[in-house]
């Protein structure tokens, strides 16, 4: 047993690999990986996010954004609510370019992500880090690893293929797990964790990419309320100390008007609504829905630990 992780599998380097280039669950074969590149600290500007008349069209003619103007500033805490198929998760991948928009532009700091080469995206991904609903672990390694995976963007592939972190590196995990309180849990397998703890992984995977912006993809849809609070509340925490930029996109709209500070509304890929969570009723997410809200709509009660 190796409870510090030293070495990786071939097949382990692919999973991480797969992962940081494309955003897909891992295990999926890689035949090409990109140099890897570290932006100095002076790469980006400040990090105002622009969306100016974006639209995103998939394949079969399904529009998922028309005509998207959008503009976040540097360190806001923002909430992203619409039903299913409005074009939340399509907002946050054409942001990271992992889904490329069809017409109009999006920056990130002054850097245009549409038509971005593959290093170009592969730098701004760098700077921003992804949460996802399924979590995305590797479940056969332990926490430490795969919250080391953040770290594969600003180390020599040698040292991750190897499983030979940098000091530094390790020292950043650990306090990103800290700082979601599983810290104890740094060299227990992934596949031992709860869902909640799992998704905790997920942010402090993250964050210590040390990112500027912070995307979270329908973070709590699978979790209990007591633990969809304790994630909100460590995305809430993790923005107020660090002044990341976060964007959640939610379902649930008590947790919305719980945790948020400014809400964004999408109906059938255009914006309905954009303000301030304290002028939000119910009415405003009715007209958001197109119809009356109800307890599927809702996490529920339970105690926010936070």
């Amino acid at each position: 047993m190796q409870p510090h992780g030293n070495s990786a599998s071939p097949s382990l380097r692919a999973d991480q690999t797969q992962f940081y280039d494309t955003g897909v669950l891992p295990g999926a074969p890689v035949s090409w990986r990109l140099p890897y590149v570290i932006p100095g600290p002076d790469y980006y500007p400040a990090r105002v996010i622009r969306f100016e008349d974006v639209s995103v069209t998939y394949r079969g003619g399904v529009q998922a954004l028309r005509g998207l103007d959008l503009t976040i500033e540097d360190g806001e805490f923002v909430v992203i609510v619409g039903l299913s198929g409005a074009g939340k998760s399509t907002l946050l991948r054409a942001l990271n370019g992992l889904v490329p928009a069809t017409d109009g532009s999006i920056t990130v700091g002054g850097v245009e992500v549409v038509g971005a080469s593959a290093a170009e995206l592969r730098a701004l991904r760098a700077q921003i880090g992804m949460i996802f609903q399924t979590f995305n672990l590797v479940n056969r390694t332990s926490v430490l690893n795969n919250v080391l995976m953040g770290r594969l963007g600003s180390v020599p592939a040698w040292r991750s293929t190897i499983g030979l972190w940098p000091a530094d590196d390790r020292e950043r995990a650990m306090q990103a797990l800290e700082r979601v309180g599983i810290v104890e849990k740094a060299y227990v397998r992934a596949a031992n964790l709860s869902g909640g703890q799992q998704q905790r992984v997920g942010i402090a995977r993250a964050l210590v990419q040390e990112p500027s912006v912070m995307l979270a993809d329908e973070p709590v849809a699978s979790l209990d309320p007591v633990t969809s609070r304790q994630v909100m509340g460590d995305l809430r925490r993790i923005n107020r100390d660090l002044g990341i930029t976060t964007i959640v996109n939610l379902h649930y709209l008590d947790l919305a008007r719980e945790f948020g500070s400014r809400l964004i509304g999408l109906r059938d890929g255009e914006l309905v609504f954009d303000g301030n969570i304290a002028d939000v009723d119910d009415d405003t997410f009715m007209e958001i829905y197109g119809r009356a809200i109800g307890d599927d709509d809702l996490v529920g009660t339970g105690d926010d630990p936070t």
